[in-house]
């Protein structure tokens, strides 16, 4: 274990119904085997969650270990980026897409990352007048999807996701997209546009099953106007991240991207962010964090 190593512990109790709330305790205990100090931050609402988060890393602690969903770890990020504070997630929500992007499926992945020291530095992305998001940032059909997920109290998990989207499925309407990159100008009508710093949303979707979260590059997925039928047969390659090779979907690497055109609202990490038009850019080893898996 490392000289003085100094944790915050931030738990987001409503995340995953009052899963992180329960585990609190047990994840507690756990931390203070593998650091010197741990302090502990109990925030029930998200105004609470970003404050803890400033005002650890503001006071130097080595590592701010989020207890909570992508919305939480959300939060934590604005405070981290940057910062000479590592973060760490235990997974305890919904999604929970930055965590299996950092590799720390449980408490038991982030106590053996910070036993051995494990750290990463990570790429974010950063919306022009806006907040810094870490997992895919998405606009159209899949920001409609999110919507809708969120406003629904059944299920828990993914599988709440699937209904979402077959449920938005019945409203579909393509719109006039303009994507904007270093290189090139994309316009087309347009279902969905997802910018991805990493791979996953929605718990687990590889959106864009290509994207490296080292490589100071977004990977961008478009998937044109398409039949419901043909969308309905896409469907399923989304979980394996073949989408990618239907003739409906354009793929691009890019450095930055703005995107205009429809009134889309547009989601990052699973939150909403705010109306396109935006610009977006990747910030190269932004984020330290704490990685598990090897």
């Amino acid at each position: 274990m490392s000289t003085s190593l100094r944790a915050a512990l931030l738990v987001c109790p409503a995340s995953g119904k009052g899963r992180a709330a329960r585990m609190a305790g047990t994840v507690a205990h756990r931390l203070r085997g593998a650091v010197d100090r741990l302090d502990l931050h109990v925030a029930p609402t998200a105004e609470g969650t970003a404050e803890a988060a400033r005002r650890a890393v503001a006071d130097g602690v080595d590592v701010l270990v989020v207890l909570g969903g992508d919305g939480g770890a959300h939060l934590a990020v604005q405070a981290c980026a940057e910062s000479s504070t590592a973060l760490a997630v235990v997974p305890a929500g919904t999604g929970n897409d930055l965590a299996a992007a950092l590799g720390t499926t449980s408490v038991d992945d982030v106590v053996a990352a910070l036993r051995e020291g494990t750290r990463a530095r990570f790429d974010l992305g950063r919306v022009a007048g806006g907040p810094w998001f870490a997992t895919v940032l998405c606009a159209g059909f899949d920001s409609a999807v999110n919507e809708r997920a969120n406003a629904m109290r059944w299920p828990a998990g993914p599988r709440r996701y699937d209904l979402a989207i077959l449920a938005e499925l019945a409203a579909l309407t393509p719109r006039r997209l303009v994507v904007e990159t270093e290189d090139e100008v994309l316009e087309l009508d347009a279902l969905l546009v997802a910018v991805g710093n990493t791979t996953s949303y929605g718990g687990g979707i590889p959106v864009c099953p290509d994207a490296s979260v080292t490589d100071g590059l977004f990977d961008l997925t478009v998937v044109r106007a398409a039949p419901r039928r043909t969308l309905l047969r896409m469907l399923p390659t989304l979980r394996t991240g073949r989408h990618v090779d239907h003739p409906a979907v354009r793929t691009l690497r890019a450095r930055s991207a703005r995107l205009s055109g429809p009134s889309w609202v547009a989601y990052a990490d699973g939150e909403r962010l705010s109306a396109v038009p935006l610009t977006t850019t990747c910030v190269p080893g932004a984020l330290t964090a704490v990685t598990g898996g090897g």
